[in-house]
């Protein structure tokens, strides 16, 4: 089998739980003995031609197409035109060897030209598949400038969603989304996400004496909630409530708390100091107004950690009372609500970090989400 899998980046060269996701497609296709294409760009100061993310016998499967992601001046707009110039650059690059392809896997934008063309009878090709996360564009805004980006990004993701021969979803709201805004239900197909079975920790590590342990861990966007996650730190700590709470990802100076319970590591590309830290913690917090199927929860939880996220995207399927707790986007006092009953909950805390850890193991692992999609490609 012959695929092109046409990213917005991959992970460490682009940082994401979309490119994280597109890290492991590449992988799972190349670790299957599928041959894949990698339209990919890079964003980092890595050497994208040496591949290290991957080994010498994956990288025998892959064949790597390096594109620049075009920069425009900020404008009301500016990357949907960057997307779409994208999308060029991709089509010329791949139509020398379109016809080679079984299946084509887009992400987001990015076969936006391809799809259209491919619509309107113009070339032809193997199906083309499109997965836009978790469509976060459709879920809840948390402010007024959010919800205008949104309307900007609407109409193309609809018209590009329902042109693709399939829609990829990660299940929950995702496929609610999906089907709301006139997809075909035969053409979605709904695949989880995961980690590597060797990146599940054997056994959840044991509470050190001392506060409980929060973190957080992803970019510094809107959407992500650290403004809502500041507030009731803040709370917490004029309360006298014990506990410590580590970031990681590029929070900006002014939206961070001072304090000496409060603690920020930057960005880290390095998957082996993210473990250590998530090793070292008890519950991961994902406050985010909308998501798809986050990594970060999926990282966590193989760490063997509990997690207090909000019920937006496919997270329901990964976090319930079992394992964390569940709260509604922009719900502050819920929040706070969780972060109390984590604190005082630390003796029953090893039952829902367990869980985590079995959930991983049973269910979200690529070895067997990558045969649910092979099973769909063939």
């Amino acid at each position: 089998m012959h695929v092109a899998l046409v990213t917005d980046g991959i992970t460490p060269y682009v940082i994401g739980g979309m490119q994280k996701h597109s890290f492991y497609l590449a992988k799972y296709f190349a670790k299957n003995k599928v041959y894949v294409d990698l339209f990919h760009f890079n964003d980092s100061a890595l050497d994208i031609s040496q591949l290290n993310c991957f080994s010498e016998e994956e990288k025998s499967y892959i064949t790597s197409v390096v594109l620049e992601f075009p920069k425009n001046l900020k404008f009301p707009g500016h990357y949907i035109l960057s997307s779409w110039q994208y999308s060029k650059r991709v089509y010329e690059a791949l139509l020398p060897k379109l016809g080679t392809y079984d299946f084509i896997y887009t992400k987001g934008f990015t076969g936006w030209k391809l799809i259209n063309r491919k619509f309107k009878n113009k070339i032809q090709c193997a199906p083309v598949g499109v997965k836009f996360h978790g469509y976060e564009m459709f879920q809840i805004p948390p402010d007024f400038k959010t919800r205008l980006q949104h309307y900007l990004l609407r109409p193309f993701v609809k018209t590009i969603s329902r042109r693709a021969d399939i829609a990829f979803s990660y299940g929950g709201k995702v496929t609610d989304i999906i089907r709301a805004i006139g997809i075909d239900p035969r053409k979605i197909v709904e695949i989880p996400s995961g980690t590597e079975k060797d990146m599940i920790a054997d056994a959840v590590a044991g509470h050190e004496k001392g506060p409980l342990q929060f973190v957080f861990m992803g970019r510094f966007e809107r959407r992500k909630g650290v403004p809502e996650l500041n507030d009731v730190i803040r709370s917490l700590i004029s309360e006298n409530i014990a506990f410590r709470f580590e970031f990681i990802g590029p929070i900006p100076d002014e939206f961070r708390v001072s304090h000496p319970a409060v603690s920020y590591h930057g960005e880290i590309r390095d998957f082996n100091r993210i473990r250590e830290i998530l090793q070292g913690a008890d519950v991961l917090v994902c406050p985010s107004w909308s998501e798809g199927f986050p990594n970060v929860i999926l990282e966590a939880m193989s760490n063997g950690l509990a997690v207090v996220a909000t019920d937006v995207g496919a997270v329901a399927a990964m976090v319930d009372q079992q394992n964390g707790w569940l709260i509604q986007p922009g719900d502050t006092e819920g929040l706070k609500q969780a972060l109390k009953e984590a604190v005082d909950s630390q003796d029953s805390l090893g039952q829902k970090k367990q869980r985590s850890l079995e959930r991983m193991r049973n269910t979200f692992n690529w070895d067997s989400i990558f045969e649910k999609l092979a099973q769909h490609l063939r």
